[in-house]
């Protein structure tokens, strides 16, 4: 082989070389490139995967929502319409119900009606709940006056001092006190010597006389009202002198009387607002002013008003303070003085309220306000609720001041004006 020949050779294995590299060359690049669409094509296949799963959970979402919405919209509706039916059916229930009390209450007035029409001879009167009340309000005072006497008389079997001094005790506790007790004593002493009695159980029948003998004293057959009449009512806190000034106005007004309240406690709170209450329940103007105002001015305009409108009753809450006794007479003497001048043709009166149920401490509350005022009457409350309603004897036989009305309960129809006679009968269990 020439040297041409070895070059040549040469030359063409490396234009073969150069030709096969380029290939080669060519070959992985298309490689590469095919490779990267695939990847490129993949990645946007997982892309658009994507997206669209992203807008079918939007749309599932939506629809979802709209079905809860209208799931919803048709549950309040069938609720609606469910209440509609359940208000109807409870209305024409009540329209039922009004015509069976309308048709009831026709029914009843039309027995009225008979009733009322039939011959006087016909009707039976019914004995009305007066007496019945009294005596259940007494209950707790009797037993406590008639049961004790009771069994000190059932110990005995002879009368002696022995006898007298037990009865003592039981009369003490029962609160009748310790000189109207030794009244009643002295009295039964002299009887039963004078008598000759010697059966303990007459001492029941000789006791009842004479503590309603001492009730009756001196009293008048019926007490009324003198109208025009300006009623002061005075009382410390808490002996329901408020409510007791209600009852009255009620009372007063069934019986026909142009009746007119004054809020003259100024300095007790809430009594302004508890007074206009009773005031409103029964259909009665109240004149008042500001808490803390002076109790003469509210009465001053009380008093005008009353003559103006021709007020057959004026009844004034005033005075219910007791720690000083100088500044309660001064306001006293002011309201008088104010009621003399501007209303000198009324009657007057002036009741104190005591609580039944504090006994002896009642006595002493009236014994300082009769220092400070001229009591007309005395109005005790509570008598349902004690076993000390023996300081009704007391206050008669000590103090000779009247009894006017008692409370045994607390409706309005339980503040009774106070008979003497029925009283005593009540606490002695008679009829």
């Amino acid at each position: 082989m020439g040297l041409f020949d070895f070059f040549k050779k040469k030359q063409t294995e490396e234009t073969v070389e150069s030709a096969v590299e380029e290939v080669k060359e060519e070959t992985i690049a298309e490689a590469v490139e095919e490779a990267a669409e695939e990847k490129l094509e993949e990645e946007a296949k997982e892309i658009v995967s994507e997206a669209v799963e992203e807008k079918a959970e939007e749309i599932i979402e939506k629809e979802a929502e709209e079905a809860v919405a209208e799931a919803i919209e048709e549950k309040e509706e069938i609720a609606e319409e469910t209440a509609k039916d359940e208000a109807e059916e409870i209305v024409e229930e009540i329209i039922e119900a009004a015509e069976e009390v309308s048709e009831k209450i026709a029914e009843e007035i039309e027995e009225e009606k008979a009733v009322e029409e039939a011959p006087a001879e016909e009707v039976k009167p019914v004995k009305k709940g007066f007496f019945a009340r009294l005596k259940e309000g007494l209950g707790k005072t009797r037993n406590s006056i008639m049961g004790g006497v009771d069994s000190v008389l059932n110990a005995f079997t002879k009368i002696d001092e022995d006898l007298f001094e037990e009865l003592e005790e039981v009369l003490i506790m029962a609160d009748l006190g310790v000189d109207t007790t030794m009244h009643i004593i002295d009295t039964l002493r002299k009887r039963v010597k004078k008598e000759g009695v010697t059966d303990p159980a007459m001492i029941k029948d000789m006791l009842s006389e004479e503590i309603s003998k001492i009730l009756t004293e001196g009293c008048e057959e019926e007490f009324e009202i003198t109208k025009p009449c300006v009623m002061l009512v005075i009382g410390v806190n808490g002996v329901g002198k408020t409510t007791t000034i209600g009852k009255l106005a009620h009372i007063y007004k069934e019986r026909g009387n142009n009746v007119m309240l004054a809020a003259a406690d100024t300095f007790r709170a809430a009594a302004i607002d508890q007074l206009e209450i009773w005031g409103k329940r029964a259909g009665i103007d109240v004149i008042k002013h500001e808490e803390n105002s002076d109790p003469a001015a509210v009465v001053f305009d009380a008093v005008n008003a009353a003559k103006a409108r021709k007020t057959d009753i004026l009844i004034c809450d005033t005075a219910g303070r007791l720690h000083n006794k100088k500044n309660l007479m001064d306001e006293l003497k002011k309201i008088f003085r104010v009621i003399e001048r501007e209303y000198p043709d009324c009657h007057r009166e002036v009741f104190l309220v005591l609580d039944a149920t504090t006994g002896q401490n009642a006595m002493q509350q009236a014994k300082i306000f009769k220092e400070v005022a001229d009591i007309t009457g005395i109005i005790l409350t509570k008598l349902d609720g004690t076993a000390k309603g023996g300081i009704v004897v007391a206050i008669k036989n000590e103090l000779k001041i009247p009894v006017r009305y008692i409370g045994v309960g607390e409706g309005i129809e339980d503040l009774q004006k106070f008979d003497a006679e029925s009283f005593a009968k009540a606490i002695f269990g008679k009829e």
